[in-house]
């Protein structure tokens, strides 16, 4: 089994995070933050991801750091869950219908991390969870964990439903990217030979 456990503890955030990346897509999850909850349990079942989140961070001052961190807290896990991603498929991409929302991912877990996002957020709040706190958690989560990140808002009107579509897309693209390849088991996805 590919699992990982993170210990994070910053003057501002205390993360313990742990992930199985050939789960049942089971989910703990207390950060909080009630919507960033739901979003990562989300994004749990949607890749079938077992994770498990506990963070206690300094919500009086905003969701900021308790989102980036979380971000990153993510990023270390899959990055070791992974280890040395022998016989990986390593791209993954979906265009994901979320109501009036459409969503494009497509990554590469390349070693190369970066998130490249262009959302455009009808507005600056859902519930207490500041909406550019999403590209905040993606960036943060591609950096750390290596992966190449293009994430695409092509329709949607509903800050919630264009969030929500990215967390489910963002889980499926990473699924099928993590599967086995069953024509190259044991063998790195790179003329390179490293990733």
């Amino acid at each position: 089994m590919r699992n990982a456990q993170i210990e994070r503890n910053t003057a501002e955030t205390q993360i313990s995070l742990s992930i199985c990346l050939d789960g049942k897509g089971n989910k703990d999850i207390d950060t909080g933050c009630g919507f960033l909850d739901h979003m990562l349990e989300l994004f749990a079942r949607h890749g079938d991801f077992d994770l498990k989140v506990k963070c206690v961070g300094d919500l009086r001052v905003d969701a900021h750091h308790t989102t980036e961190d979380i971000g990153i807290s993510l990023g270390q896990a899959f990055l070791s869950a992974l280890g040395e991603k022998k016989g990986i498929v390593r791209y993954g991409d979906i265009i994901l219908p979320m109501d009036e929302a459409l969503i494009l991912v497509s990554l590469d877990i390349s070693g190369r991390g970066g998130a490249y996002v262009d959302l455009d957020l009808p507005t600056s709040k859902v519930g207490d969870f500041d909406t550019e706190l999403c590209a905040e958690f993606l960036y943060a989560f591609a950096r750390v964990a290596g992966i190449t990140l293009h994430v695409k808002q092509l329709e949607g009107a509903n800050s919630h439903h264009v969030i929500e579509g990215v967390f489910k897309a963002l889980a499926r693209a990473l699924k099928k990217a993590v599967s086995i390849d069953n024509n190259h088991i044991g063998e790195v996805p790179s003329t390179k030979g490293v990733l």
